[in-house]
């Protein structure tokens, strides 16, 4: 039996209270995802917290800070099924300091309207992170 790798990402929208805009950031690697859109963030190191990984990776990966919001509860108790191996929790969040650049893993940072709409369901999502797009929708937009 292998153990469930951990993973956390960041849904990072322009306001926690009216969330209009998402950060998407467009993958370099591996070459399977490379040009895919995701959430930022990234594994969770043994001994840390869930939040504090988050913050750590969006420093990390983005040059920022944030302040967290609610979490975006996946379908599992592990949140969102990435694979076999790994799942991720998200959690909403807007900047606190910092403009965000891709440091690590990224090439391009956009951000998008939160409208089914506006072209967010169109750009090229990883599968396992469209799930939780729609998702997000349906908390910020409705059904």
């Amino acid at each position: 039996m292998t153990l469930l790798r951990q993973i956390v990402g960041g849904a990072i929208v322009d306001s926690l209270r009216n969330p209009r805009l998402l950060l998407a950031a467009r993958r370099t690697a591996p070459p399977a995802y490379a040009g895919m859109w995701e959430f930022p963030g990234g594994k969770v190191e043994p001994g840390e917290g869930h939040e504090d990984a988050l913050h750590r990776e969006l420093r990390e990966e983005l040059g920022v800070a944030v302040r967290l919001g609610p979490e975006l509860t996946g379908p599992t108790a592990t949140g969102w099924p990435l694979s076999e191996q790994a799942a991720m929790r998200v959690w909403l969040a807007e900047l606190s300091s910092g403009t965000p650049i891709p440091l690590e893993d990224h090439d391009e940072l956009r951000w998008v309207p939160l409208d089914q709409n506006a072209g967010l369901l169109e750009l090229a999502w990883i599968p396992a992170d469209l799930a939780i797009v729609c998702a997000l929708l349906a908390v910020v937009v409705g059904p």
